[in-house]
């Protein structure tokens, strides 16, 4: 019971915090926006309401650990774009002292620059890394889950590191006899510990989701539709360079926003096809990030994930292709597995 009233007490402190949360200015450990895993990157990289049986989803709402991933583990390979590439674990425990856990680490390696003078003469290279350790708690009450997720931030350039403490708290309920989640889930609440050498504290990636998923009986797929960045109404940006079209009166005219579209940028769509017990393909949308890295006259599939998953054994692997630009696209590969399995036959 004091575990549960803990979270209750985690729900109520983050929303005295959004009250006064800074909606503009700049934003660090920006890399905690990059999906985690190929599920929920297939789904078009923001979901908190699918993956009850996964491991990762705690990385997307730690109200998604339902218990059924006890002893689980889960590995992640991200080739990003250009050389970035990116590298994640997770791995869920329960005992009946400390209830139901997971920690994780997520690890963003940049690659090595070259570093140079003001003159521009090379003078040796530098490295630049982000990296985040994660500590897990859920509880379930009835058909609730509560959960929060511990976070130790860190960013790393050229040797210099800003440090930030946060935390995600989420919840989800689950229809007792239907295939019906609702998620919400409050991410990277916190402060910065640490500035940059010489630098200012800056605001963290805050981010309020909420999603359902529904599988309609017998029928062979699930549908997912996620609502994200509700902190804030209008997130639209329009280039102030870019040049307007050309009126009758042949007077340039500027792109407006519009209330359809500041609506329409905050929701990602997901599906996935339950083709039998072992073989599942997914797909997302994503219309934020289309609409800020589409090229004009050029389209291609910008926003657009998908992906497959296969089970074997005790394994399960998982992949997913989504295009960011026409420049470049990730590519997830993730490996989950039942741990217990390999218990049992040990003891046997």
């Amino acid at each position: 019971m004091q575990k549960r009233l803990v979270l209750l007490g985690l729900l109520l402190v983050a929303t005295a915090q959004l009250a006064s949360a800074q909606l503009g200015g700049r934003y660090v450990f920006r890399f905690l926006d990059v999906p985690t895993h190929a599920r929920v990157a297939g789904l078009g990289g923001v979901n908190v309401s699918s993956g009850l049986e996964d491991v990762n989803a705690v990385t997307a709402n730690p109200g998604l650990m339902h218990g059924k991933t006890d002893n689980h583990l889960g590995l992640t390979y991200l080739n990003y774009l250009a050389d970035v590439s990116q590298n994640n674990l997770n791995y869920t425990f329960e005992s009946s002292r400390w209830g139901r856990n997971a920690i994780g680490i997520q690890y963003l390696d940049y690659g090595t620059f070259t570093q140079t003078n003001d003159a521009g003469v090379e003078e040796g290279s530098f490295k630049v890394r982000d990296y985040a350790l994660n500590l897990s708690h859920a509880a379930t009450i009835e058909h609730f889950t509560l959960g929060a997720t511990a976070k130790l931030v860190v960013s790393s350039i050229a040797g210099d590191q800003a440090i930030g403490a946060l935390v995600d708290i989420g919840g989800t309920f689950k229809h007792p006899e239907r295939d019906f989640v609702v998620g919400l889930a409050i991410k990277n609440l916190g402060v910065m510990l640490k500035p940059y050498d010489n630098g200012e504290r800056e605001d963290m990636p805050l981010d309020i989701q909420v999603g359902a998923s529904y599988k309609p009986e017998h029928a062979p797929f699930r549908l997912s539709l996620t609502a994200h960045q509700l902190q804030r109404f209008d997130i639209v940006y329009l280039d102030p360079t870019k040049p307007g079209t050309i009126d009758e009166n042949n007077e340039e005219v500027k792109e407006e926003k519009t209330f359809g579209d500041k609506l329409a940028r905050h929701f990602v769509v997901g599906g996935e096809f339950i083709l039998g017990p072992g073989f599942q393909l997914r797909a997302g949308y994503n219309h934020l990030r289309r609409k800020e890295l589409v090229v004009e006259n050029v389209g291609g599939m910008a926003g657009i994930s998908f992906g497959a998953s296969v089970k074997m054994h005790a394994f399960r692997f998982e992949y997913t292709y989504a295009k960011y630009h026409v420049a470049g696209a990730s590519n997830y590969l993730t490996l989950n597995t039942d741990l217990n399995r390999f218990l049992k036959k040990k003891l046997d």
